[in-house]
């Protein structure tokens, strides 16, 4: 695949507003995770409000345009979410990508992609 196909405009421009989601060190909850097929890393801090719902979410990522969209696909989708609904969401992309199950009710591309992993190991690290 050519990289005029693969870098789209909504695919850079998803990748740009990664800049909503500025670090920010004051937020309580963090973590990280790896991308084993790329090597891309994303670190998350999140806030959540009185019953546990993510609240603020801050990203520092270092990855192409691809992963730094699929990480502001989750950080936009994961606000207003609970960690139960979050596991609910990563095991169900986890389906998807494996090819078990239809697409999940999640924002991001209509089809499994290797760049899918980042959603999944995203998911998974705020799980822990």
């Amino acid at each position: 695949m050519s990289a005029t196909k693969l870098y789209t405009p909504q695919v850079l421009g998803l990748a740009t507003s990664l800049s909503s989601y500025p670090w920010d060190e004051t937020l309580p909850l963090r973590s990280s995770a790896r991308s084993k097929s790329c090597g891309s890393t994303i670190e998350l801090a999140l806030a959540t409000d009185e019953s546990g719902r993510i609240e603020r979410v801050a990203v520092k990522s270092q990855a192409c345009a691809i992963g730094q969209a699929a990480a502001a696909i989750f950080a936009s989708a994961a606000k207003g979410r609970s960690a139960e609904e979050i596991g609910e969401a990563s095991e169900a992309i986890e389906d998807w990508l494996a090819g078990r199950r239809e697409r999940p009710d999640w924002p991001g591309p209509k089809r499994p992609t290797l760049r899918g992993t980042i959603l999944r190991a995203t998911a998974r690290s705020l799980l822990a």
